[in-house]
Formats: C-alpha cells, sequence, structure tokens
C-alpha cells in the first residue's frame, strides 16, 4: 500500500484540496506576452497581469503642461523603474530655470521645493513616480514701487535715535 499525495494544502492536510508542489491548476487562457522586458513575470494577488505584461505600464507617457523651456513637451513613454530619476531630473530644470529667470531681472530666489508623486499602477501592482510639482519663490527688488520706498522709509524712522554717540 502506497502513499500517494496529490496537492497539499498550508495546513499540510492532503484531503483540504490546496495546490502544493504536486499538481498545478490548469489554466485555458494562453499566456500574455511580455511587453515590458526585465520585469517580473509573477501575477500578484488582486492583480489583472505581470508587470512584464502590462499593458497600463507599456502605454504611460508623461507630458509637461507648464510653459516654459523644459523637457517632456511631447508626451513620451518613462519605464516604471526609471521614473523617479527622469521626473526628478525634469524637476530639477524647473528650479534651474528659476535661478536663470531670477539672475537676468535682478532677483534673488528665496525658496525652491520639489515634490514628486507616486502612484501604483492598477493593472499589475508596480509603484512609480507618477509626477511631481516645483515650486520656487523670487525676491525682486525695485526701487521704484512706491511700497518698496515706503518700506524703506519707515526703517530708516525706526533707526533713528536707536545708536548714541557720546563724545566728550
Amino acid at each position: 500500500m502506497s502513499n500517494l499525495t496529490i496537492g497539499t494544502s498550508i495546513y499540510n492536510n492532503p484531503f483540504a484540496g490546496g495546490y502544493g508542489s504536486g499538481v498545478q491548476p490548469f489554466s485555458s487562457q494562453p499566456s500574455k506576452a511580455v511587453v515590458n522586458p526585465g520585469e517580473s513575470t509573477e501575477v500578484s494577488p488582486g492583480r489583472k497581469s505581470s508587470p512584464a505584461q502590462c499593458e497600463t505600464c507599456k502605454n504611460r507617457k508623461y507630458q509637461d503642461g507648464s510653459d516654459e523651456m523644459v523637457s517632456f513637451k511631447s508626451a513620451s513613454h518613462i519605464s516604471p523603474k526609471a521614473s523617479a530619476s527622469k521626473v526628478r531630473a525634469h524637476e530639477q530644470e524647473h528650479v534651474s530655470n528659476a535661478y536663470t529667470k531670477a539672475a537676468k531681472a535682478g532677483g534673488k530666489v528665496l525658496s525652491a521645493s520639489v515634490t514628486l508623486k507616486t502612484a501604483i499602477c492598477p493593472e499589475c501592482g508596480t509603484s512609480y513616480v507618477s509626477g511631481g510639482t516645483t515650486s520656487t519663490r523670487i525676491q525682486y527688488s525695485d526701487e521704484s514701487n512706491p511700497y518698496v520706498q515706503n518700506k524703506k522709509a519707515l526703517d530708516a524712522a525706526s533707526l533713528i535715535g536707536q545708536n548714541l554717540d557720546l563724545a566728550v
């Protein structure tokens, strides 16, 4: 009398009907072609496809909506693995443009910050950088502006009498 185990469950009960290393379930659906080479071919639970077969990741395009002279003016594809570095470099172009703009107009960059946004692909579950925003603050000194002149006059008035010079 021999003991034949066709499948095992995670509870080590051969009668539970789980699929273990013995018999694998048969799928009548043909496997999809690899559209993202170098990605994993394993389908995560609750996902429609593997990262290697994901049409959403293959067709994702990035495009910049600002009016500055930076990259991604026309829509182009970036792989999920390269999205972080490409988007970071793109946002750095905006920061560089802000410094150039401030230098040309006699201004000073007070702050520049970059925020990267991440997302998860609904089809395969791959996380990727979905975009970014750059915010900059530039201060320009305009001597002909009446508000600047008034501020300087108030500063001067507040300083009068604060220093005492005693000469004997």
